[in-house]
């Protein structure tokens, strides 16, 4: 496939294409169920060698979501993807159940939760040794196109945003995806804090001390878009038109979620609630769970006032499993049955209807006109590949390109 530019491919066609991963744990299966099916329809319509990274402008991912990022963009020896959408079922079916170990037993379910008084539930040794082998020695400057990972600094009490925009022109911000991978991921109560540093070459350092991106933004399609409007503000900028960064119907969008759960807590028990109660209760965090699925919901609500008052909500798909129950709305949960029943949600999900919030009302409702998920993947599959064609079409061979990266358009 020839490569061009990507920072100049967005203004070779007519769209800034944004794929976003929300967090949740061993819930990651479930978007990569969707991406498997997405990428088959691309490569139906490419060819068997297309990845996702191809298609994409930006790719966002938060904690499992960041994860999932890294997957797709980071290059293999050939530089192309280290892995391909239905690779990342199979790593999860993998490594899941060691990276989320069960205490096994009355004795085993002491242990665990005399641990989760005095410190993380789980060491995270496993995930930090698997994520160094993998992606280790790459960093984020190096990535197959422009990615967008949050995390939260508790040190400097603020969002740090982990982007191959900053990276580019900030060498302390271009850390190693591993390290990037760890932090986003980092969820309190669940796994312990990270602490890294970067170094530039005049010695300066920088210092961060991060956990789950979640707490900050678990579903970062916003923070997507609002990377590529402040690219568009640089003077020297080559990526992307003015134009289009501010015309929300110049985007297409695809935002995946990783379900959310249908327990539900009523005020009068809530109230009397102390710290612990909100810690855990029936094996759940719902401080945690109250903060993540609220902040998803509110980047969605978001999301779509922006593209309906455009006239453009088809260019913005978001997919998302909203009755999640038992085991299956759990973060952590890694016996062989449930990863393999949260295969089957992600798999169910495709065959219902495309979902959308109701302005008036705020409720999430069906739009059967739109069909079923897979029908609408299938139709952004074709504007993905429409897109790319244009901007291959339009392309020069005079080389007169920006430089910068390489991106499969």
């Amino acid at each position: 496939m020839e490569a061009c530019s990507r920072n100049l491919s967005p203004t070779c066609g007519d769209m800034t294409t944004i794929l976003s991963i929300d967090g949740g744990g061993v819930r990651g299966i479930i978007p990569a169920t969707i991406l498997q099916f997405l990428e088959e329809k691309l490569q139906e319509l490419d060819g068997p060698d297309v990845r996702l990274a191809d298609y994409f402008d930006v790719i966002a991912g938060t904690s499992t979501g960041g994860l999932v990022t890294g997957m797709l963009t980071a290059p293999n020896a050939e530089n192309r993807p280290l892995f391909a959408a239905k690779d990342i079922t199979h790593f999860y079916l993998e490594h899941c159940p060691s990276i989320f170990p069960a205490k096994k037993g009355f004795l085993g379910w002491l242990r665990s939760l005399y641990a989760f008084i005095r410190g993380p539930k789980y060491f995270g040794d496993y995930l930090h040794s698997l994520v160094h082998k993998m992606v280790g020695n790459i960093r984020l400057h190096q990535l197959l196109t422009n990615v967008v990972i949050p995390t939260y600094d508790i040190h400097l009490e603020q969002p740090v945003i982990f982007s191959t925009f900053e990276a580019q022109q900030n060498i302390l911000k271009d850390a190693y995806l591993s390290d990037i991978c760890i932090a986003t991921s980092a969820a309190p109560t669940y796994l312990p804090a990270y602490y890294f540093k970067t170094k530039d070459s005049l010695g300066n350092t920088r210092e961060f001390n991060l956990i789950d991106g979640g707490v900050a933004a678990n579903n970062p399609t916003l923070l997507a878009i609002n990377e590529v409007a402040k690219e568009s503000l640089k003077p020297d900028q080559q990526w992307v038109c003015p134009s289009k960064a501010k015309d929300h119907s110049k985007f297409l969008v695809l935002s995946i979620g990783t379900g959310y759960k249908t327990t539900r807590y009523r005020a009068i028990d809530a109230a009397k609630w102390g710290l612990l109660s909100w810690l855990s209760k029936n094996g759940r965090t719902p401080i945690l769970d109250t903060f993540m699925q609220s902040s998803s919901d509110m980047v969605d609500i978001h999301a779509s006032v922006i593209f309906q008052a455009h006239n453009s909500e088809q260019n913005y798909l978001r997919i998302q499993e909203n009755g999640l129950t038992g085991d299956a709305s759990s973060v952590d949960i890694s016996t062989k049955d449930n990863l393999e029943n949260l295969v089957k949600i992600g798999n169910n999900l495709l065959d219902k209807f495309v979902s959308r919030v109701n302005l008036e009302t705020g409720e999430f409702e069906e739009v059967m006109k739109e069909g079923t998920n897979k029908n609408a993947l299938i139709r952004f599959a074709k504007k993905l590949s429409e897109e790319k064609k244009s901007r291959l079409s339009s392309s020069t061979p005079s080389g007169d390109m920006a430089t910068n990266h390489v991106h499969n358009f």
